[in-house]
């Protein structure tokens, strides 16, 4: 296993559904962890042997959580 973490911004304020949304993607296969930081970004730690980068914001975007990956 390879993990790597992205971190993304959110383009909404966290609310219940969003963390929801959130609490969903955290149960997909191949997705380690999912946190959100004080500041407000949210951060996925996955394991790059079953997901990349693209597939991981196809995730939460059909999981309808609005965000921009944070640049490195």
């Amino acid at each position: 296993m390879t993990k790597v973490q992205r971190h993304f911004h959110l383009q909404r304020p966290i609310d219940e559904p969003l963390m929801e949304q959130i609490a969903l993607v955290n149960s997909i296969y191949g997705i380690e962890r999912v946190r959100l930081e004080p500041s407000g970004n949210l951060m996925v730690e996955y394991d790059a042997t079953r997901l990349n980068t693209a597939q991981i914001e196809g995730v939460l975007e059909r999981a309808g959580i609005p965000v921009a990956e944070v640049a490195a």
